[in-house]
């Protein structure tokens, strides 16, 4: 992967984590993003990518909150409240059907 291609992805991501601030349920989405099936082979490409940051922050925020003595519900709470538009499109697309099968080109982020 280019360059380039790094940052078309992650401008694709930070659009469609933007239109999902305004609407998740949004049935425009995923439209007009140039190269979104070249770079993540479609929207669920694209919900993969964003599963996969979700859960890397959460690992994170995890690793340091646990030390600190506070729960897995608080540490969610917190990632929930600092990236609302993240959680807000989880939870708006069936991602664990994507874990299934996921494909190498979405994780790549």
């Amino acid at each position: 992967m280019s360059w380039a291609d790094l940052h078309a992805r992650t401008d694709i991501l930070h659009a469609v984590l933007d239109r999902a601030a305004r609407d998740p349920f949004d049935p425009t989405l995923f439209d007009d993003l140039p190269g979104l099936d070249r770079l993540f082979g479609g929207p669920d490409g694209v919900l993969l990518a964003l599963r996969h940051r979700w859960e890397n922050h959460l690992v994170v925020k995890l690793e340091h909150a646990l030390a600190q003595g506070k729960s897995v519900v608080d540490v969610h709470n917190e990632l929930t409240a600092e990236q609302p538009a993240l959680r807000a499109i989880l939870d708006a697309y069936d991602t664990d059907r994507l874990y299934r099968s996921p494909r190498p080109r979405a994780l790549a982020s």
